[in-house]
C-alpha cells in the first residue's frame, strides 16, 4: 500500500520537532521516533518546519530556511526510509516542498488560503489542513473543497484547538466527529492544542502535562491519526518548548494514551 492506504487503514503518527534547530538533533530524532513507531506498528511520518513563519516576536528563532530545510529532510527520507512533512507558508514553495515531503501540511491560520491550498494539492501530494483557530470542524468543508477542486482527495484534517479567549485555546471534540464527515482521515494536534499562544510575553506558552489527556480523549472519540511535537530537551529548544513531549517519555505517553484505542 501507499502512504496515504496506510493512513487511512490504520493509526497513524506524525510527530518530530518543531523547527529545525540542526542536522544532528533532527537525525537523532528522526530515527528514535521511528523506532517507537516501529515496536508500536504505527504509521510514522517525520514531521519538523523549515520555518516558523508565524512566531510570535519578530526576535524569535524562525529556522534555516526553505533550501537547508528541504535538504536536511531529504536526508532523513535517505537515512531512514522515512515519510516526511513540513508546514508550507506560500503558495510559491509549494513545487519545491512537494519534490521531497510526502505531505504538504497546512498551517492553522492559513487554510483560508485558496491559492496554498490549491497550489499544495497540484503537487499531487497529501495535503494535510489544520483547522484554524477560528473556525469550527463543519467550516473546513470549505477548505476541503479547494483541495478537492485542484483534483487532489489525498486528504487529512487536523484538529488543534479553538481560541476563545485571550492566550488560550480549548478543545472542543465535536470538531473531530464533524470533520469524519467528510470521509478523510482526522488527526489531532496534541501538543498544539495545548499551547497558550503568546503567552510568554513575546512567545507562546503552554501546559504539556494536558497532552496526555488531550491525547486519550482524542483516541475515544475517533481520530484516525495523532501529531505530537517531540524534542529531547523541551526546556532548551528553540520553538514551542512548553507543549512539546521530552522523547524519554514519548513511548510511554503513546502506550498510555493512543494504543488502547488503535484501529
Amino acid at each position: 500500500m501507499n502512504l496515504y492506504d496506510n493512513i487511512k487503514s490504520g493509526t497513524f503518527l506524525i510527530a518530530g520537532p518543531c523547527v529545525i534547530e540542526d542536522e544532528d538533533m533532527v537525525m537523532r530524532l528522526a530515527e528514535k521516533i521511528a523506532s517507537i513507531a516501529d515496536e508500536l506498528k504505527l504509521t510514522y511520518v517525520f514531521k519538523a518546519s523549515f520555518d516558523k513563519a508565524n512566531r510570535t516576536s519578530l526576535d524569535s528563532y524562525r529556522g534555516g530556511g526553505l533550501e537547508s530545510g528541504l535538504k536536511i529532510l531529504q536526508k532523513v527520507k535517505d537515512r531512514f526510509n522515512l515519510p516526511v512533512t513540513t508546514d508550507i507558508h506560500e503558495s510559491n514553495q509549494a513545487k519545491a516542498i512537494g519534490e521531497v515531503t510526502d505531505i504538504i501540511q497546512i498551517p492553522a491560520f492559513l487554510c483560508r488560503q485558496t491559492d496554498l491550498l490549491v497550489e499544495s494539492a497540484k503537487t499531487g501530494k497529501i495535503v494535510n489542513i489544520k483547522k484554524a483557530q477560528f473556525l469550527s470542524g463543519f467550516d473546513m468543508k470549505h477548505a476541503v473543497r479547494k483541495v478537492e477542486g485542484a483534483g487532489n482527495k489525498q486528504i487529512i484534517l487536523t484538529e488543534r484547538g479553538t481560541m476563545f479567549g485571550y492566550n488560550n485555546l480549548v478543545v472542543d471534540f465535536r470538531n473531530l466527529v464533524d470533520m469524519k464527515t467528510f470521509g478523510y482521515p482526522v488527526c489531532m494536534d496534541v501538543t498544539h492544542s495545548v499551547q497558550r499562544p503568546g503567552g510568554l510575553d513575546g512567545k507562546s506558552g503552554g501546559n504539556r502535562e494536558y497532552a496526555p489527556f488531550m491525547a486519550k480523549a482524542a483516541a475515544a472519540v475517533g481520530a484516525d491519526g495523532f501529531f505530537f511535537e517531540v524534542h529531547e530537551n523541551p526546556d532548551q529548544a528553540l520553538s514551542d518548548g512548553p507543549n512539546m513531549i521530552p522523547l524519554n517519555d514519548f513511548k510511554q505517553l503513546l502506550q498510555d494514551t493512543i494504543i488502547p484505542f488503535r484501529k
